[in-house]
């Protein structure tokens, strides 16, 4: 143990502990902008500066071990002074324009410069000019950048991307594409881990609310929006809801007010998307040789982006199954619109998810096979649903309770634990051991493939036959994975990636909680949504039932493969 004084208060910590991590053993929280621990101690921001006894330089507290003895100060005359400074040259550069700026009211620099009390700036302003490709989903505002580095030592360290670097020199130093080559050129999964993680609003997504107002506007149009089991668990923490508060009820009374004409699940396609997978891994299953092992689900266009720039030689391994969204879409446009009564040229599909890579997929021609343009019009995340409904000034918390409209808004326990990070797995395996023994298994009999690890593996045994699963989330251990697939080292017949750390429920389009990584807390809540779900299993979803027995046929009939699979091989990657 060590023992040092911090602001006149002795204090006893472990070795190898810094000073900002003993400060806050005693209740002093030190300021910081660039620190993530673990993955960005840089001292980059100089922010976090403490004056020590006995030492003419000031020192940054994210990086420096504590040492036996110490004396320091957190706000003595002179670290007040230059932390002011500091922050004021940080600003210099930097486009100060909070009421444009989608962080304004949770932006890291706002909250520090206002609490310093800096009321104006003494230095030229020389904030960078934007330079960036609007129609991409993710938004690079270049005048913000404070050079904090968090996006690049995300993406190096957790994705294991390099999709970013330092470019220029001196005060002309900035964050940029690595190579300098235009986004498009990059292999960016659009897993926005580096937009969560950005203390700052110089990166976001690409925000598309307009385009929903004109369609809300227009009196032709039929507004459809789907809801992803990932959004239920985030949607209320940008408007300030507990957890208790922020139902799925007023949810959904939100989206009915912002002026939605049908507001369906993604559980019902999630669980549509089992009932496709789970077939059609039990077919390969039953057929080994002719097919390449492991399988991978499909879902997570963050992991098809990257496994086709990185490992394009495994494509053929993936499921041609499409994800719940698109799915989705495929229905809305062929048997919701007879269903319901309306005309599929007037519907305006909305998906409202946790993710920016949505955004890219429905984008993708391939994916659209429903006959009329795009199967999922637009795609907002869970911070755009927000925003959304900020801008009608809603009252979130006094919302009613209300429920999905029927017959597709009707989902499993199943399809809403997808939003975890093992959720797809469990999933598939309690539907694939129906489809094969015609008996239900445990609810529960699957869940040692749950867990926080970033790579978890289980056997597991259908009728006496074992079958070897994983499950790996943030494209970091995905990357571990198939260099292990690679050298032989592991062997697996399914495996479930998700592109985001911790799978949607962390995905790169939540609401930006400052220093804390709310995945697993999320997760928790969809395994305790589903604990009480009736009913548990994807095959016992009574909506998905007559939509076979309606439309569908059956899984991988002649018309699921045509609206609810793709062939991944053609897609194209921007």
């Amino acid at each position: 143990m060590v023992r040092l004084t911090i602001n006149d208060q002795m204090v006893t910590v472990p070795e190898g502990m810094t000073i900002l991590e003993a400060a806050r053993k005693v209740g002093i929280e030190i300021p910081h902008l660039c620190f993530l621990k673990g993955i960005n101690d840089i001292g980059a921001c100089r922010v976090c500066i403490v004056e020590m006894q006995g030492m003419d330089k000031l020192i940054t507290a994210c990086n420096t071990p504590v040492e036996e003895g110490m004396i320091l100060y957190t706000n003595s005359p002179r670290v007040r002074a230059t932390r002011k400074t500091n922050v004021q040259l940080i600003l210099s550069d930097h486009d100060g324009k909070c009421a444009t700026c989608v962080r304004s009211g949770n932006c890291l620099l706002q909250s520090l410069a206002n609490d310093l009390g800096v009321l104006e700036l003494p230095y030229e302003e020389i904030a960078e000019h934007n330079r960036w490709d609007r129609s991409f989903p993710l938004i690079r505002e270049a005048s913000k950048c404070i050079k904090c580095m968090r996006c690049i030592q995300i993406c190096d360290r957790i994705q294991d991307m390099q999709v970013w670097n330092v470019s220029g020199s001196g005060f002309r130093t900035t964050v940029d594409v690595t190579g300098n080559v235009p986004i498009k050129e990059a292999s960016c999964a659009l897993c926005g881990q580096c937009i969560t993680h950005c203390p700052v609003g110089a990166l976001r997504e690409r925000d598309d609310v307009d385009r929903l107002f004109e369609a809300l506007a227009d009196p032709e149009t039929v507004t459809m929006v789907q809801v992803a089991p990932a959004v239920r668990t985030a949607w209320g923490e940008g408007l300030g809801l507990s957890r208790e508060e922020s139902t799925t009820g007023k949810l959904i009374s939100a989206l009915r007010q912002v002026g939605f004409d049908y507001v369906f699940d993604t559980v019902y396609s999630a669980d549509l998307t089992i009932m496709e997978e789970g077939s059609e891994f039990l077919k390969r299953f039953q057929d080994r040789d002719s097919y390449n092992w492991p399988m991978f689900t499909s879902c997570c266009p963050g992991w098809l982006r990257f496994v086709k720039s990185q490992y394009p030689h495994l494509v053929s391994n993936l499921s041609t199954a499409k994800s719940p969204q698109q799915m989705f879409g495929a229905v809305a446009k062929t048997y919701m619109a007879q269903k319901i009564g309306v005309d599929p040229e007037k519907i305006f599909c909305v998906s409202i998810m946790p993710c920016v890579s949505k955004k890219f997929e429905c984008d993708v021609k391939q994916v659209n096979d429903s006959g009329y343009v795009k199967d999922v019009d637009l795609v907002l995340t869970t911070r755009e649903l927000d925003r959304l409904v900020r801008a009608d000034r809603l009252k979130a918390e006094a919302l009613e309770e209300e429920a999905f409209d029927k017959f597709f808004g009707e989902g499993s326990g199943a399809g809403l634990i997808f939003g975890s990070s093992g959720g797809v797995m469990e999933a598939a395996l309690r539907s694939a051991y129906f489809l094969l023994t015609k008996k239900n298994p445990k609810p529960d009999a699957f869940k040692r493939i749950r867990g926080e690890e970033g790579w978890r593996s289980a056997t597991f045994e259908i009728e006496g036959v074992p079958i070897n699963v994983a499950v790996v989330s943030g494209l970091g251990n995905t990357r571990k994975l198939l260099e292990a697939l690679k050298r032989g080292e592991v062997c697996y017949d399914f495996v479930e990636i998700m592109a985001c750390p911790g799978g949607c429920a962390g995905g790169g389009g939540q609401p930006i909680q400052e220093g804390m990584e709310l995945a697993p807390e999320r997760g928790t809540i969809l395994y305790g949504m589903d604990r009480v779900a009736q009913p548990r299993f994807s095959h016992e979803n009574n909506a998905v039932l007559l939509t076979y027995e309606e439309f569908l046929k059956e899984p991988m009939s002649e018309r699921a493969h045509e609206l609810l699979h793709t062939e991944l091989a053609e897609w194209e990657i921007e």
